[in-house]
């Protein structure tokens, strides 16, 4: 499952997905995962959620982020969640190439049971009709 918050930069996407990991972190069985552009909200995060900074690990086109997502799924049999912060970035995303990663993303998810939170710079008009339904936030 792959669920969409969305907004235009400074909107507050950031908070809404970390409010929502954190509160979703209670009910969890399996791992949780949140990747960023940074450590800043290091201390924002419950301890039981793994922060990984996305640009430590070299990732420079979709491609490469796609495969740096199956590297994660591939070392962790329990992960249940992932929550990517300031997706565009850290995927290294033009605004064209969202929905086939999104695509990607969402057989990724299909095959290996691991649900997908994004926030997306974009504000909900510019995206594309089939990925309007998986938003859960618009600011």
């Amino acid at each position: 499952m792959i669920q969409l918050i969305v907004g235009n930069k400074g909107k507050g996407k950031t908070k809404h997905l970390l409010d929502k990991v954190n509160t979703e972190i209670k009910d969890v069985e399996g791992n949780v995962v949140y990747l960023d552009k940074s450590r800043k909200h290091m201390f924002e995060l419950n301890n039981k959620i793994r922060l990984i900074d996305v640009p430590d690990y070299l990732v420079s086109n979709s491609d490469e982020f796609i495969g740096f997502i199956c590297g994660i799924i591939s070392q962790d049999h329990d992960l249940q969640y992932m929550y990517l912060d300031s997706f565009l970035q850290i995927a290294c995303l033009k605004e064209d190439e969202i929905e086939a990663t999104i695509g990607k993303l969402e057989t990724i998810s299909a095959k290996f049971h691991v649900d997908f939170v994004l926030s997306i710079s974009v504000d909900e008009s510019a995206l594309p009709e089939n990925m309007k339904s998986k938003v859960i936030i618009s600011l």
